[in-house]
This record gives C-alpha cells, structure tokens and sequence, in this order.
C-alpha cells in the first residue's frame, strides 16, 4: 500500500547563541534524521521521555516549523516545494489534537464559531450547508447540536477534547497528528477518547501520528511504534514487535517502567539511572550508552546504524542487539473490574439519555 504520509532523513537542529556577543555554539539537535511512513488507517506511534523530540516531529509534519534538512511528502507531493496557495489547501489534509484542549480552543469564540472557522477557510462545504455541517461534526464526537452555542469554558476536559477533535475533523483531513491527545485527562475520560480516535479511524481511514510517552496507552492504538530517544529512532516495528519482543535496551527500560495495577501481577524490572544527557552535547557514540546496563568500550565511540531485525521490517540502532537474547515482554491490560466496568456502563446510559 502507498504511504500516505512519507518523511526521509527529517532533521531540525536549534542553533543556540551563547557568550557576551550571542554568538552561536552547538546546535540543539532536536530530531536528528528520522524516517517514516504512515498508510492511511494505520496509527503511527511515537514513543519516548520528555524532551525526546516527539513533538518536534509533530511540528515538521504539519511545517508549523521548517525542517533543516530531510523531505516529508503528502500522497507522493514535497511539502516543502509547494506555493504558499497550494500549501495553504494541503493544511486542511494535515490536522492536530494538542494535548491541553483547554488551551487549543479560543476562548472567546462559541462552538460554533469555532467549527465553522476551518469550514471556510478551508472551503469545505457551501456557506448554506455549513451549519448542517457543524452539527453533524458535533454529533461524531458524542456531543449535541445545541452545543454550537456554548463556549469552552462551559464544557469539561473530556467534552473540550471532544471538541478538538471535530475541530481537526472539520476540513476533511487525510492525516491527524495526535500530540500527547489524553494525557491531561482522567484515566476513564481517557478509554473514551481513544475509543473515539478508534472509531473515527474506522469510519473516515484516517491515519494517526500519535505521540505519547505512555506505553499503556500506545498498546491501546498503535499500529507500528518508533521508540526515539535524543532526536533519533532506536527501534520500529509493528505494535507487537516492539512490545511483545523488544530488542532494543531503552525500549525494554520503558516497558519496565510501565506500572502494573495489579498487586503482584509480575516484578518489576529495574529501570533505567540517571537523567537524559544535555542535548546540547549529547554523548559520543551511542547516545544511550551513559544509561544502559550493556554498555560496552564500543559503545563509547562508535555511533549505531539502523539495522533491519527480520522480514517485517522492524528496526533497531543497537551495537549489541544481536548479543542481548530477546526477552518477551508484554503490558498487561487494565485489570478487569465488575464494580468499575457497572459504574462505566451507567455512566454512559444516563450521559445518552441526556443527549
């Protein structure tokens, strides 16, 4: 299948002035050369500490900033040559679901407003049938047409995500990127969101570009995950590759990471020490070296290439990889409660009856 969304060699580096005079030193280098795809109905995870890149990423896909080097393409078009009228039609195909929706809605616009902002600018729908189409977008987000004339402080988190997301449906896009989309939310605020995203995917073949430092979370969506760590990718695969299997030591740190909510369900492996190193200057060699119990001299000075792990096309950046015996791992779901799962259940009929 043809790659929707396609990024070679990405790469955005920050200069940085120091000194009396502000003159430039070392580069921040915030994404360092990674590539992708993404097909459409596919979800393309992106996982990592803070400070990773992640959403740096985010940000040179929708060109909110302009990479230093590399190519992304949309359905086979360079972004990056395109007239600044042929760029502003192809934003409609590229849509965001920022991770506080608080602070993504205009305070000072209703609902409705808001929805019908990106129906014009984008041309859409015809002026006449733009109200029709405001309330069918609130209706798939789980929201009622009379919603139009609210504003956004009257709604909670969970509704104000919602409306996000009708917001980033409303030009019709190809491509959502999903920046760390329910993290500010509660956990059972956040099953409904991710079963909404899911839906929607189904219905409209959307494809996602999800960041998340949450592996929990990501397990729920993914269809591949890229791990980055200091502006590069150490490992890709498919969802269950890089979970089930993982090959490369930081992504086995996360999976260790990941809390359990069972009591005694499985021990917990040690995580990694220490912080992440400055990226204003990033370790020689493999950057993870100073963290990773494998470490080894080689590791000090000789930087990791990208290296195919089998027939799916999973990837790794490890000097050891083939040396370390790939350990099963997996991440638990959420344990099964009758009590939670009764309460859910009549939260949601009462919430449809209102509707």
């Amino acid at each position: 299948m043809t790659a929707l969304l396609e990024a070679v060699d990405l790469a955005k580096h920050f200069p940085v002035a120091a000194g009396l005079f502000g003159r430039t030193s070392a580069p921040v280098r915030a994404v360092d050369g990674v590539s992708f795809q993404v097909r459409a109905g596919e979800t393309f995870a992106i996982v990592g500490e803070s400070g990773c890149g992640k959403s740096t990423v985010a940000r040179l896909v929708l060109r909110l900033i302009e990479p230093t080097r590399g190519t992304l393409r949309l359905e086979g078009r360079d972004l990056s040559t395109l007239s600044a009228r042929v760029l502003r039609k192809a934003r409609g195909e590229l849509q965001i679901v920022f991770q506080d929706p608080y602070g993504s809605l205009n305070p000072r616009m209703t609902v409705g407003d808001m929805l019908h902002e990106p129906l014009v600018l984008h041309e859409v729908v015809p002026a006449a049938q733009r109200t029709q189409r405001v309330h069918e977008l609130l209706s798939l987000v789980g929201l009622r047409a009379d919603d139009a004339r609210r504003y956004p402080h009257e709604f909670s988190g969970g509704q104000r995500q919602r409306l996000a997301i009708a917001r980033a449906l409303a030009p019709a896009p190809k491509v959502i990127v999903c920046d760390e989309p329910v993290s500010a939310l509660d956990v059972s605020i956040q099953a409904q969101i991710l079963n909404l995203l899911a839906d929607l995917q189904r219905r409209f073949a959307l494809a996602y570009v999800f960041i998340s430092h949450d592996l929990g979370v990501v397990r729920q969506v993914a269809t591949r995950i890229a791990v980055m760590y200091l502006g590069r990718f150490v490992e890709t695969g498919t969802a269950d590759e890089v979970l089930s299997c993982p090959r490369h030591p930081y992504t086995r740190a996360l999976l260790a990471a990941v809390p359990v909510p069972v009591p005694g369900a499985r021990q917990r492996a040690a995580v990694i020490a220490g912080d992440v190193p400055n990226p204003l200057a990033p370790p020689a060699g493999c950057h993870f070296h100073p963290r990773c119990p494998h470490a080894i001299d080689r590791c000090r000075v000789e930087v990791p290439i990208v290296e195919t792990t089998g027939a799916g096309g999973a990837t790794v950046a490890c000097l050891r990889w083939r040396e370390l015996e790939a350990v099963p791992s997996s991440i638990p779901r959420r344990a099964h409660n009758p009590a939670l799962v009764r309460l859910q259940a009549a939260f949601a009929e009462r919430h449809m009856s209102n509707l």
